[in-house]
């Protein structure tokens, strides 16, 4: 970064910083309301989130005309707006105020039970409803290690990782350090988050369908069963229209737990299916979860294989 960006780069940060504060303050009701505003005119305005949501839909909803896929395209964007809005809710709310406003709980006996065997549990936490309410309620309840990656703008670092650490939450960096991390507090019987639908780069995936197309899937999951026997199960904080938000845990595709990379990533990306099924529009359908090709892996016959080293 130049040193002409750096000002300009200050500045964006502090104003996020604010409108974060600002949005802090309001309920999840009025949030949600907000979203409703803005989230039309961010599939009216943004280009490129409509075209990625709406070539999403048509791959996955096959069997839905052009003007149905245009509706859920757009509820899909409220959703999207609505997460963006929560951020500064989720990472400087007093935390009271955001343990009030999860509602509801399923499935926490699927954690508990592993536990309770000794064994640690790897949670799935794909990009649907508000993954960061999800984490405060993991860290709040459990010893819970996730990954980590540094926003762009550097000033918002000290913001983001405070407001995911405060509960005890440990991040860890996206490295083969971290990894190792992800190992040892398994192996502790612990809570350790990943994510399972973020496109990987060459070499640390395989393809395997999701919605009965290819999507390039990290294999770093079967690598962490092995290793420490774990149990996986698949969580997700569902909106609840203002109301606030549930917090839901599935139980994993038997899959997850195959030696065979190609098998497991099958099953992770079925996880995820299930979990989409909770509301298919609290799905972050603006990623672009297909853009590796198995034609384009065979133009990287070199990449580098992903490796997991153990301390």
């Amino acid at each position: 970064m130049t040193k002409k960006n750096k000002p300009a780069h200050k500045l964006r940060a502090q104003a996020i910083i604010l409108l974060w504060r600002v949005l802090a303050k309001c309920s999840p009701h009025a949030l949600w309301r907000l979203a409703q505003l803005l989230g039309p005119q961010v599939h009216r305005f943004s280009q490129r989130e409509r075209h990625v949501t709406n070539v999403n839909l048509k791959d996955v909803y096959p069997e839905l005309d052009q003007a149905e896929r245009h509706t859920r395209g757009r509820e899909s964007l409220v959703h999207s707006t609505a997460t963006m809005l929560e951020l500064g809710f989720a990472w400087m709310a007093p935390p009271p105020r955001i343990e009030a406003s999860i509602v509801e709980v399923h499935g926490r006996e699927l954690l508990d039970e592993a536990r309770g065997q000794g064994c640690g549990v790897i949670v799935l936490a794909p990009h649907f409803g508000n993954w960061e309410i999800l984490n405060f309620w993991l860290s709040s309840h459990f010893p819970f290690t996730a990954m980590y990656e540094p926003p762009r703008i550097c000033a918002l670092e000290p913001i983001i990782r405070h407001g995911r650490e405060r509960m005890g939450a440990a991040l860890v960096p996206t490295n083969s350090r971290g990894v190792a991390s992800l190992l040892k507090a398994l192996k502790r019987s612990e809570a350790v988050g990943i994510l399972p639908d973020q496109v990987p780069s060459w070499g640390s995936g395989v393809f395997a369908d999701f919605y009965h197309r290819p999507a390039y899937t990290a294999t770093l999951l079967p690598k962490l069963v092995a290793r420490t026997q774990s149990r996986v199960v698949t969580g997700v904080a569902l909106r609840l229209s203002g109301r606030g938000f549930a917090i839901h845990f599935l139980a994993a595709d038997e899959r997850v737990y195959s030696t065979d990379e190609a098998v497991s990533a099958r099953g992770v990306n079925a996880c995820v299916e299930d979990a989409i099924t909770l509301d298919p529009m609290q799905y972050q359908w603006e990623y672009k979860r297909y853009r590796k090709t198995p034609e384009q892996e065979q133009n990287h016959p070199e990449h580098k294989k992903f490796r997991i080293y153990q301390k």
